[in-house]
């Protein structure tokens, strides 16, 4: 493991990385561009093997944002990348402040600076709050640009006249939550919205569509904000999604292609293709 101490570079990246496998292929592309990787692991979320994949590698907790500056003030690196899936709802429930023990500058932005605590205004302010110590917050996608979702019917089935009919009626309906911040995927059959993803998460989302919809067939439709910023909150999808999906019933996945980061790709669509999924790619035309 390298010393702390180095030398400020523009082919260097910070990668605060969270739970699943992007921060992996975040790292990977990194790497494979020339980087020098560095890596912050969000304790009790990240993976520990990807500290095989960084120069420096350091823990910390999910809301220790002041901590976060000085590891990348200190390896003097000035860009960084958000990476990673965060339980948003856990940050909500008793004793809180004593579980995740936050720094000063997270409570400060928690509790005073933001106007609300939707991801955009949050991950918006920790943006600015990074940006106030010379450091840059940057495209999460940009270093595995090969992972995102292409245009058109992805697996060997295609969707029915009828479920074409719910992806025309339920994408108009996903972007409108996109727009309003609340969440990013919405479940639906026979023009009927089963379940709607807040601040639960799109795979609790899953869990209480399929308690809703007990013979199954039904639609998820995941987007991208209509303005997403790639900095972070890109929709990501994988095996584990497919499952999930497979276990509550659901025969239809949409996602918004150029948009959605698909984890290991291959993977994915094999494990869609055996559980008899169809999974679309589609374009934003709106």
């Amino acid at each position: 493991m390298a010393t702390d101490s180095a030398t400020a570079s523009s082919d260097s990246i910070a990668i605060i990385a969270g739970a699943g496998r992007f921060p992996f292929l975040v790292a990977q592309g990194a790497r494979r561009a020339g980087c020098r990787v560095d890596v912050i692991g969000l304790r009790g979320l990240a993976d520990p093997a990807i500290a095989e994949l960084a120069n420096r590698f350091r823990w910390s907790g999910v809301v220790r944002l002041g901590h976060w500056i000085r590891l990348i003030r200190r390896w003097r690196d000035s860009r960084v990348i958000l990476a990673g899936s965060v339980r948003k709802s856990e940050m909500f429930g008793r004793f809180r402040l004593i579980r995740y023990l936050p720094d000063w500058t997270s409570i400060r932005l928690w509790f005073f600076t933001v106007a609300d605590k939707r991801n955009d205004t949050l991950l918006c302010a920790v943006a600015d709050e990074m940006a106030s110590k010379g450091i840059t917050l940057e495209d999460c996608v940009q270093y595995c640009t090969e992972d995102m979702a292409p245009e058109g019917v992805l697996t060997a089935r295609q969707p029915s006249a009828g479920q074409l009919k719910d992806i025309e009626f339920g994408w108009h309906l996903a972007k409108e939550m996109g727009r309003l911040d609340v969440g990013q995927s919405i479940a639906v059959k026979e023009t009927e919205v089963i379940a709607v993803e807040a601040i639960e998460g799109t795979d609790r989302m899953i869990e209480r569509a399929g308690q809703l919809c007990r013979n199954g067939g039904w639609s998820l439709i995941k987007v991208a904000k209509p303005d997403q910023d790639m900095r972070f909150d890109v929709p990501t999808i994988g095996p584990d999604t497919i499952q999930n999906l497979q276990r509550h019933g659901a025969a239809l996945l949409v996602v918004e292609a150029g948009k959605t980061l698909i984890v290991d790709r291959q993977d994915t669509l094999a494990a869609a293709e055996r559980a008899g999924i169809i999974v679309v790619g589609r374009r934003a035309v709106d």
